[in-house]
């Protein structure tokens, strides 16, 4: 039987600064839009919808502000609902994150850090960030397994 998959990888820039609030139960989860870029296409971008909950929230808080560069892995969530002026059937899509790496700095741009939902993972020493990466197509040969 076939195992279903919902997964998302997204990078791109804050569109505003994160904001947080917190549920009726007491967790925190902070909020922020990202703008990524659509590849061969001048000025014209898509913008997504993002959540993160609890500690990977506050490390949002800390360290991310408009304009910063991330990397978003998590999974897609759709909510529906009836609008209440004009009856209509409405629906959102966001992104709750799992995982959000911070790509620059606040100011110089050379700083790396990841955040996790998943707190066994630690920040790697020798990560390696590929800054442009082309549209050429793979050749299979040159891999070696």
């Amino acid at each position: 039987m076939a195992r279903s998959i919902n997964q998302v990888i997204l990078l791109g820039r804050l569109t505003r600064d994160p904001e947080q609030r917190t549920t009726s139960t007491g967790k925190t989860i902070a909020s922020f839009s990202i703008a990524v870029d659509r590849v061969g296409q001048d000025d014209s971008a898509d913008f997504f919808n993002v959540t993160a909950w609890e500690k990977l929230g506050d490390l949002v808080m800390q360290y991310l502000a408009k304009g910063r560069r991330v990397l978003v892995q998590g999974r897609l969530r759709q909510d529906s609902w009836d609008d209440k002026e004009t009856g209509k059937k409405r629906s959102s899509i966001e992104i709750t994150a799992t995982d959000v790496t911070f790509l620059d700095g606040p100011s110089d741009g050379g700083s790396n850090a990841s955040a996790s939902s998943n707190s066994s993972s630690a920040p790697k020493s020798d990560d390696v960030v590929i800054e442009d990466i082309d549209d050429k197509p793979i050749d299979l040969s040159e891999i070696p397994f």
